[in-house]
């Protein structure tokens, strides 16, 4: 006999509709153990043709799919897939992150609803479900609630990650990072610390475990993205270091005499273009007990004049109030301009995410 489980509540603020708790009759297996599918960035929305090809599709476009800033190409957070109910039926049910939009006339809510599930087929998925009496409540609903609906399954995204990395306990890089700096972070699979000084790690992703990119005829080509994160620190004096132009000074300061490219002479900087010039925000660890600054951008190396590879980085910073130390942990996504740089960035994002600090 399935087993049927009703999610925990979440609350999200919304003009005309809320989330509630209701069970929808959803057949549950995310407990027997299956694994989600689908591809990393992609949400599937279920709903009648008559639905998809209507004015709520613009609302699925523009809430849904929206960007990482500030990047060159544009980094979009999701893409969307359609499948009509029938079709989802009848095939894979297991796709990480689904939406259900439907017209029930037996609903009686005076404004549509918006119920959200986790683990419904497949451990790590996430289930929206949007339900209104007829075309326009749903409209209405979709209008004023499809932005907090992406931040659900925006935050499920890295979170997905932060816990597959977790399971890599034994890693030599984490312990390292663990004792030069105070602080546990998860890492991918195969991830390896190249430099190691006393206030700088550099730690390499396996470029292996990147998602495989077919080029040419049938070849593939799983070394196209390059990654890691570079962890760094130095003496916290006060709250004015927090500035974002201060941070950035300290950040090139770091990268020109640690990160050094194979050519004598170059080394990574920070890219000032005012099309990709770094923005930052007030940023939370997911146990949200460290309160830190995120500084996204673009990076390229510097320092000839030529032009130097390049691509984009994600940087949290904080301090470590046990060694009164101001720590970044900055990752890096290095690949060609026509390869998704959303996975590889999600995958830093959890690390970001994961920091906490050794008791």
């Amino acid at each position: 006999m399935a087993l049927r489980i009703t999610s925990a509540v979440i609350l999200i603020t919304l003009i005309f509709s809320s989330i509630s708790s209701c069970d929808s009759g959803r057949e549950t297996l995310g407990s027997n153990g299956l694994h989600v599918t689908g591809k990393v960035g992609e949400i599937l929305v279920v709903c009648e043709p008559g639905i998809w090809n209507s004015d709520i599709k613009h609302y699925l476009d523009t809430n849904l799919r929206q960007w990482i800033m500030p990047y060159l190409p544009d980094v979009a957070t999701f893409e969307l897939i359609h499948k009509t109910p029938n079709h989802f039926t009848q095939g894979v049910k297991r796709y990480r992150n689904t939406l259900f939009i439907e017209i029930d006339p037996n609903y009686t809510g005076e404004h549509g609803s918006i119920v959200k599930k986790k683990d419904v087929w497949a451990n790590g998925q996430l289930v929206v479900e949007i339900t209104g009496k007829d075309f326009n409540q749903v409209l209405e609903t979709c209008k004023e609630g499809l932005d907090e609906v992406h931040d659900e399954f925006d935050d499920m995204s890295w979170r997905r990650l932060m816990h597959n990395f977790d399971k890599n306990k034994k890693s030599a890089a984490r312990q390292q990072v663990r004792e030069n700096f105070g602080i546990d972070i998860v890492l991918p699979t195969g991830s390896a610390a190249v430099t190691r000084k006393q206030n700088f790690y550099r730690i390499e992703f396996q470029p292996a475990s990147r998602p495989i990119e077919f080029v040419g005829s049938g070849t593939q080509d799983v070394g196209s993205i390059f990654s890691g994160i570079m962890v760094y620190q130095y003496d916290f004096l006060d709250s004015s270091q927090f500035d974002l132009e201060r941070l950035l000074r300290a950040r090139d300061t770091m990268l020109k005499y640690n990160v050094e490219h194979e050519i004598e002479g170059m080394y990574m900087g920070t890219q000032y273009n005012e099309f990709v010039y770094p923005e930052g925000n007030v940023a939370f660890t997911a146990d949200k007990k460290i309160k830190g600054f995120d500084m996204r951008g673009m990076f390229m190396f510097t320092g000839l004049p030529r032009h130097g590879t390049g691509g984009a980085f994600w940087a949290f910073h904080f301090v470590n109030p046990k060694t009164n130390k101001l720590v970044c942990i900055s990752g890096y996504v290095d690949a060609p301009p026509t390869t998704s740089w959303t996975h590889p960035l999600r995958e830093v994002e959890a690390v970001l995410r994961s920091v906490q600090l050794v008791e």
